[in-house]
């Protein structure tokens, strides 16, 4: 739809068996994805998709982007109210995360209302030393409110889902790793102030 304007939202809602849950693919890769299209339009596009979905009475809609701070992640963080970061427990990623925040607060000057939801520690191994070390040193680097209580663990169990093109949530022992992003989820609504449903 951002990159095809003639596209409605309409043609590209898939609801779910949630009746509080539904998705839209990301398409295609694209000039503008990989950076190419002009950041003026395109930015253009993304505010002018997320006041449609709020027309339709979405109350939060999440945009999964690649990393980095250009293109379509540009685009949308210059027009989104909050921003998780994902960071995996391993020693050369830590380092990037200080570099990253900075970028995210110069980010503000595009976009005032961006919040700093937190970072959320992923592919944790508790079980190794290096990453147990990695998780306690990014905490030991940023502000307590910062670092996400909620671990996302390394497990078997996403890589089979992801090869099945099923939710984790529905494969058979899914259930820890349910509990996990419901765990994730709550902490998110608190932060965003909104009442916790139960």
């Amino acid at each position: 739809m951002i990159d095809d304007p003639s596209l409605s939202l309409d043609q590209l809602i898939v609801p779910t068996r949630l009746e509080t849950l539904s998705l839209m693919a990301a398409g295609q890769a694209s000039a503008y994805e990989l950076g190419g299209g002009s950041m003026g339009v395109s930015l253009h596009r993304v505010r002018g998709f997320l006041r449609d979905v709020a027309g339709r009475g979405f109350e939060v809609c999440i945009i999964d982007t690649a990393a980095g701070l250009f293109g379509a992640t540009a685009d949308v963080l210059s027009a989104a109210t909050a921003v998780i970061i994902p960071q995996q427990a391993e020693p050369l990623g830590i380092r990037s995360v200080p570099k990253m925040l900075e970028a995210l607060a110069r980010m503000r000057i595009v976009n005032p209302k961006l919040t700093i939801l937190g970072v959320v520690l992923t592919m944790m191994q508790r079980d190794l030393a290096e990453s147990r070390e990695t998780a306690q040193a990014l905490r030991n680097l940023l502000p307590s409110e910062l670092v996400l209580r909620t671990v996302i663990p390394r497990d078997d169990l996403f890589i089979r889902a992801s090869a099945k093109g099923l939710p984790v949530g529905v494969m058979e022992s899914g259930a820890g790793a349910l509990t996990v992003f419901d765990n994730l989820r709550v902490e998110i609504e608190a932060k965003l102030r909104r009442p916790v449903a139960g």
